[in-house]
């Protein structure tokens, strides 16, 4: 059995195709498509008509390639920029009729269960807590368990995208520039006490980014390392050396100060994580299938 899962974040809208392996998530396919609805959003507090078709189109290929793949199911998952974009209802309203897919416009609480769920599968379900941290375009999702659901969630409203086009305009950003940007994330969270875990995973893609700069190890000084290295090079010059796209190149800047205070508050290193919010969400779309399959006609 096949599952799909199309993820719309401030970043991008990707897809995963996926079939149950044991406790996991095999990927059978995974593709993304560029939308930036999160600069939008920080620009004008809502989506452009431009770039919610874009959007809606771009869902409604992700969707075609799914079903061509044999998916079974499909659910698309809407982030930050539903939450936080005043047309968001009419973003999910849109990809809705375009698709006749069911639209789940995520909660904080929800996206970070659902990442933490992703990485426990991926990782093994840890030997005491266990913290996983989604570092999007639009928000940032931290979440503390033991087991397979996390006893503690928060959301912050900042994330790689949003913090770029609100502060780090430079290519490279200088460092008045930088220390505005860093400023805002101590600030952004300065509230967030959470439980202090033994292990930690980041999860998305810029900790993914970031893992193939300096490694899967994110401690304090190789995210120093991270962030002297994408915030003293042109975006180009650091996507063409280490193969990442140029866009994602650009928010790395922001990405890499956003994980560093996170991994200051947890005072534990952050392994980049092999899973995350979609293999979450592909998996309990599988359990619900199979639930309702076992049950008696």
């Amino acid at each position: 059995m096949r599952v799909a899962v199309v993820d719309v974040g401030s970043n991008t809208v990707r897809l995963l195709v996926g079939e149950r392996d044991g406790a996991g998530i095999r990927r059978v396919d995974e593709e993304r498509v560029r939308v930036a609805l999160g600069a939008d959003v920080e620009r004008t507090g809502g989506i452009s008509g431009k770039r919610l078709a874009r959007t809606t189109d771009a869902v409604a290929s992700e969707i075609a390639k799914a079903r061509k793949l044999g998916a079974s199911e499909i659910t698309v998952l809407l982030t930050s920029p539903g939450r936080q974009a005043r047309n968001g209802a009419e973003l999910r309203n849109a990809i809705a009729a375009r698709t006749g897919a069911d639209v789940r416009l995520l909660s904080a609480a929800e996206e970070g269960r659902l990442g933490y769920g992703g990485a426990v599968a991926a990782a093994g379900v840890p030997g005491g807590s266990l913290a996983v941290c989604d570092a999007g375009g639009g928000s940032t999702q931290l979440a503390v368990g033991t087991g397979r659901i996390p006893s503690w969630v928060r959301s912050v409203d900042i994330g790689s995208l949003r913090l770029t086009r609100r502060l780090l305009t430079g290519d490279p950003p200088p460092q008045a520039e930088l220390f505005a940007a860093r400023e805002e994330v101590r600030q952004s969270f300065q509230e967030l006490v959470p439980p202090l875990p033994r292990r930690a995973l980041a999860t998305g893609g810029t900790a993914r980014a970031l893992g193939r700069i300096v490694g899967k190890r994110l401690d304090a000084e190789t995210l120093a390392v991270a962030l002297s290295i994408v915030s003293c090079s042109p975006a180009k010059r650091v996507a063409s050396r280490y193969e990442i796209p140029q866009w994602r190149a650009t928010v790395l800047p922001a990405g890499a100060l956003i994980l560093s205070r996170v991994q200051l508050l947890l005072n534990v290193p952050l392994t980049v994580a092999r899973g995350g919010l979609r293999e979450g969400a592909a998996l309990e779309l599988l359990e619900r299938v199979e639930l309702a399959e076992a049950l008696p006609a």
